[in-house]
């Protein structure tokens, strides 16, 4: 079912747009009629069906019309597309599939049969039923293939795995974690005291902020309350400390909130979704559980406690606008997590969540390019030397994540892939030359010899949220990205700017040319 959204205004930098994800928006159908008159282009079968996910209108009336592609009624990965057109007149095109489809959608091996394939990789433990269902995979340049996508959970893990429907090997597989209004207070574990919206109820308060599309805070532990939004008596949350329980309940909800507020002000987008709809966390999840994770099914963010003796709750704010950027993502590109596209799904989350840390400018959690390292608990705030879980600006800190392209890195495991698109923004918005942010030396020797001049975190941010919501397809890979953000520039700035070519150098930077 095609869902309705509210027609909002973005302000971006001399760009204005609205977005709707309305299929009988107009721009959905003139974009349909392009389709019809550029089949070739866009690699386009008989058996071929287009659905609208999303429309963008600039304030020059350029459209770019966003669609799903099934074949023979078939779900296509790797097939969605973007029109981008302008009085009526087509543009160009984002799309990844590589060539026209021509294949028998009638398998040889019974979605049972994948489910027990999947379950091999999965392991026997998984919760609930399986869920399963033909799609047709046309990811990468080999031929498309019939198969069948099953998805396997549990407490730890939440896979989705592409198994071939005539051969039985698998194809791919990806993660799907990618993890009345008063005024109260809460005492957080990372952010200091902080002001919330919460919602008067009989008895005393909960933790749920209409003003922000009642956006709640819920127990994810296994006590007698789980499930249940958190109350208070006294509007009060938290002690600085995780003897009460309601601290890390204060951090997630102080999360989401600036993670809304960021996606609004900066981008003009009213929620995850945009359409004004807010999500839900959930805290102290499992035990001794060292990991966050957004999913898209719940609509919702997942907060482990920590081990206890090397993380602590991961409930701090750059954590937070990391997973709800998942949410995002899902919402626009979708990149499936997996090659090349996975890594660039887990760098968005890096990029737009740090951009949320330094929207809030939290005294208490001041603004820098490490990744989750407020919740090492060895760590000394403000010190030179802090353990963090990614590194922006030099990836390879973490003895995983490369700082320069080559050809294999779609192999890396996606938190270790992402390192390359982390070092181009880091580029962009603040150069080559050393900085200092939380008392942390920032640096990023390039990987040309070249030095590289910044744009600044404004721009920046602007041109990577354009690339995501306009020209990144599900398949986007780093070459598709460079081109995706150069654009981008060119669209906000100018065709001949210096914003454009700054892209181009920052990519250069980390070899991706």
């Amino acid at each position: 079912m095609s869902k309705l959204f509210p027609l909002i205004v973005m302000t971006a930098a001399g760009c204005n747009a609205a977005y709707a994800a309305n299929p009988n928006h107009p721009a959905a159908g003139r974009a349909l009629s392009l389709i019809q008159n550029h089949r070739a282009a866009i690699r386009a079968s008989a058996d071929d069906r287009y659905v609208t996910r999303d429309v963008i209108v600039d304030a020059d009336g350029t459209e770019h019309v966003r669609f799903e592609r099934t074949y023979g009624g078939l779900p296509v990965i790797g097939g969605d597309l973007v029109v981008h057109s302008r009085n009526g007149k087509l543009r160009s095109l984002s799309l990844s599939q590589k060539k026209v489809l021509g294949l028998s959608t009638r398998p040889s091996l019974k979605s049972d049969d994948a489910v027990v394939v999947a379950g091999t990789e999965f392991g026997s433990d998984f919760a609930g039923t399986p869920q399963s269902g033909l799609v047709v995979y046309a990811r990468g340049r080999g031929a498309a293939r019939l198969a069948w996508q099953v998805r396997l959970s549990n407490e730890g893990a939440d896979m989705t795995y592409i198994v071939d429907a005539h051969g039985g090997r698998i194809l791919d597989s990806w993660s799907n974690r990618h993890t009345a209004a008063v005024t109260g207070s809460a005492k957080t574990l990372y952010s200091g005291s902080v002001s919330l919206v919460t919602n008067s109820v009989s008895g005393g308060y909960e933790m749920r902020d209409p003003s922000r599309g009642g956006m709640r805070t819920i127990d994810g532990s296994n006590s007698r309350t789980s499930g249940q939004v958190y109350k208070d008596a006294d509007n009060v949350w938290g002690n600085f400390s995780t003897s009460d329980p309601a601290t890390v309940v204060g951090d997630a909800q102080y999360g989401a909130a600036a993670t809304w507020d960021y996606y609004k002000t900066v981008h003009g987008r009213l929620g995850i979704a945009g359409n004004g709809k807010g999500s839900y966390s959930r805290v102290h999840y499992g035990r001794r559980y060292s990991n966050a994770y957004w999913n898209d099914s719940c609509f919702c963010m997942t907060y482990g406690d920590g081990d206890g003796v090397v993380l602590g709750p991961l409930v701090s704010l750059d954590i937070a606008g990391h997973e709800m950027s998942h949410g995002v993502n899902a919402q626009t590109a979708n990149l499936i997590y997996s090659g090349e596209s996975g890594g660039l799904n887990e760098a968005n989350s890096d990029i737009l969540g740090t951009m949320v840390e330094f929207h809030a400018n939290n005294a208490q959690d001041t603004p820098d390019y490490l990744i989750g390292e407020r919740a090492f608990l060895a760590n000394v705030p403000g010190s030179a030397d802090q353990r963090a879980l990614r590194y922006m600006f030099n990836p390879i800190a973490d003895g995983r994540s490369p700082n320069c392209y080559y050809s294999g890195i779609g192999n890396l495991d996606v938190h270790y892939s992402s390192g390359v698109a982390n070092r181009f923004f880091y580029l962009l918005a603040e150069g080559s030359a050393a900085k200092t942010f939380s008392g942390v030396k920032h640096y990023a020797a390039t990987c040309n010899g070249a030095s590289v001049t910044g744009i600044g975190r404004a721009k920046a941010e602007k041109i990577w949220y354009r690339a995501l919501s306009v020209y990144f397809t599900a398949d986007t890979d780093y070459a598709g990205a460079r081109a995706a953000t150069i654009q981008a520039a060119k669209d906000l700035y100018g065709a001949t700017s210096t914003e454009a070519s700054r892209v181009a150098a920052a990519w250069s930077a980390v070899k991706v040319n």
